[in-house]
């Protein structure tokens, strides 16, 4: 099993850094599947909006819901990140065959066993290479999924490219 996770500690960063990663494995001719995330910073408080592309050219899903002022609870809309869950799980299945799949963080729904962990689950045992971000409140969850498996990656574009094409190529 090939799985990697990056962190980084500026806000936003991973999100930047896996949806490069994603466009330049397309213009490598690379296979993607997953979802990577874009933030849009809102202009009336201190959150964004997240929004979620399915890869390779899906749709962009938002995620984010807004629970009016002085909300603190989760604003992750479930619904939304299960229709890019489906999504994602036809697009393992499509021929020709993704030889990656990316996906924007194991949060806390993956966490607690939900979102795209159960997507992650099935890449591996398919024999493809996950890259995923993993922020630090969740980072223990991963390990425990991860079963030791799992390698973190530098936070590097060109990092993770190797890592993708050496991945690919074992798996080959």
């Amino acid at each position: 099993m090939q799985l990697a996770y990056v962190m980084t500690t500026e806000r936003g960063a991973t999100d930047r850094l896996l949806t490069a990663l994603a466009a330049r494995l397309a213009e490598l001719g690379i296979r993607t599947a997953g979802i990577v995330q874009t933030n849009t910073e809102c202009y009336d408080n201190k959150l964004c909006d997240m929004d979620v592309r399915v890869l390779p050219e899906g749709e962009t899903i938002r995620i984010s819901q807004s629970l009016g002022e002085g909300a603190r609870g989760c604003r992750l809309n479930p619904e939304a990140l299960e229709r890019a869950v489906g999504q994602v799980t036809a697009a393992l299945a499509t021929t020709p065959a993704p030889q990656v799949l990316l996906v924007n963080k194991f949060g806390k729904h993956e966490a607690d066993g939900r979102g795209m962990r159960p997507i992650i689950g099935e890449a591996l045992a398919m024999g493809l290479p996950v890259v995923t971000g993993v922020n630090r409140m969740n980072v223990a969850a991963f390990e425990n999924f991860a079963e030791g498996v799992a390698e973190e990656a530098a936070p590097d574009l060109e990092a993770l490219v190797a890592w993708i094409k050496a991945a690919i190529s074992q798996a080959a």
